[in-house]
């Protein structure tokens, strides 16, 4: 393929460039006018650069407040740690086909995962399974099974079935302050919601 060989574009820039002509030209001539001003043309403006700088802004204006009231807190801490768990344990519930439970214990603010082998043998789940306590001074005011009831006190036992469902749950968390905060659990996704205050399903 035959090339051209432009050299000199600009007084201080001695460094050739090289051009690839396609089959039937034999001839282009390339100014280093026309390099120059392709060159201008690119990267943004400073008008660009201060619009994007403007939205980011805006965005964090109005989503860093949603998240302040959940996101420092032990409280909201409490919850997105429980609302994680859940949601691994139904990913692994789907995955390995074995049915999962998740065990609260409301008095002491514990919860542990359990996994139904095979054989129907029920054992304790390693790793994100181990009993983990809920932080600082909060506590479990209660967990909201529809059809099952409302347990304030003792074990509570969430299934989580291969098939990829789990019990709709609400458990609702009491702070030192008195503060509540709501994590619904969504059935068929694992997925749950975090409310400030007392939310009943």
């Amino acid at each position: 393929m035959p090339t051209l060989i432009v050299g000199n574009l600009t007084s201080n820039l001695t460094v050739p460039l090289v051009i690839r002509l396609l089959p039937g030209q034999r001839n282009h001539k390339v100014s280093g006018q026309e390099v120059h001003r392709a060159s201008e043309q690119a990267g943004f403006t400073l008008i660009e650069l201060g619009v994007v700088v403007v939205l980011i802004a805006l965005f964090a204006i109005f989503t860093i407040p949603l998240f302040s009231t959940t996101g420092t807190s032990d409280l909201g801490y409490s919850a997105r740690r429980l609302g994680g768990t859940i949601k691994y344990l139904f990913n692994e519930s789907a995955l390995t086909g074995r049915e999962h439970r998740l065990i609260y214990n409301l008095d002491r603010g514990t919860y542990r995962a359990r996994i139904v082998e095979a054989d129907g043998e029920i054992v304790d789940l390693p790793g994100f399974g181990k009993e983990t306590s809920l932080t600082g001074d909060v506590s479990f005011r209660d967990v909201q099974l529809p059809g099952r009831g409302t347990f304030t006190s003792g074990e509570v036992t969430v299934r989580i079935y291969p098939s990829g469902w789990i019990e709709e749950t609400g458990v609702h968390f009491e702070g030192g302050s008195g503060d509540i905060l709501t994590l619904h659990i969504m059935p068929l996704t694992g997925t749950s919601e975090v409310f400030e205050g007392y939310k009943t399903l």
